[in-house]
């Protein structure tokens, strides 16, 4: 899985008041939990931007006043009118014990139902999954290849490696949907017979 390392500085003041200084001058509290003390720090607007507003999903190597700590994003909360990010919630993270994190999917091949003029939709960008750091990928790759006209993949179709799916397993991933022009195309071979 991919990993990016970003810089954070040590809050010593809490509170909203000081939360509010902070953004103003482009600093974001976060905290990171989770196997040891609870850390509370800023990151520059720059910085986040890099994590937040991308489909990857990464491990973060967050260098707080010169020690390091690994984590993930664990939420992160947004002005309810400008949209900024105003908080991120981190979970730190080690090689002996399972995390939560959301990864992309991937769609790979051709559909059987695509050749035969269907449109492929996915409906499910991300799947929730959990396993030990060393399990993780940067994409969940599915193989769409014999996927047909009108046929669907669910989450409880597919399986990763060392890796437990907690999305629902009734959810669809994706499916390969009949267009208009395969419909005509279909009723006018029908009506030719």
């Amino acid at each position: 899985m991919q990993t990016i390392e970003i810089n954070g500085s040590l809050r010593t003041t809490f509170g909203k008041k000081e939360s509010k200084t902070e953004r103003k001058e482009g600093k974001v509290p976060c905290v990171i939990y989770g196997n040891g003390d609870t850390v509370h720090f800023t990151l520059d607007q720059a910085d986040i931007r890099k994590i937040v507003y991308t489909p990857n999903s990464y491990i973060v190597n967050i260098n707080i006043d010169g020690k390091i700590e690994p984590a993930v994003m664990r939420e992160v909360q947004f002005h309810p009118v400008s949209d900024s990010v105003v908080h991120i919630d981190f979970y730190r993270v080690d090689h002996k014990h399972p995390v939560t994190i959301e990864i992309p999917v991937r769609l790979t091949g051709v559909s059987e139902g695509v050749r035969q003029g269907g449109k492929m939709l996915l409906s499910k960008r991300k799947l929730k999954v959990s396993g030990i750091i060393d399990k993780f990928t940067d994409t969940l790759d599915i193989d769409v290849t014999s996927l047909e006209l009108g046929k669907s993949i669910f989450v409880s179709d597919v399986q990763f490696d060392g890796l437990t799916i907690l999305t629902p397993a009734t959810t669809a991933i994706c499916a390969v949907k009949m267009t208009r022009a395969a419909r005509g195309a279909a009723a006018a071979a029908a009506e030719n017979k």
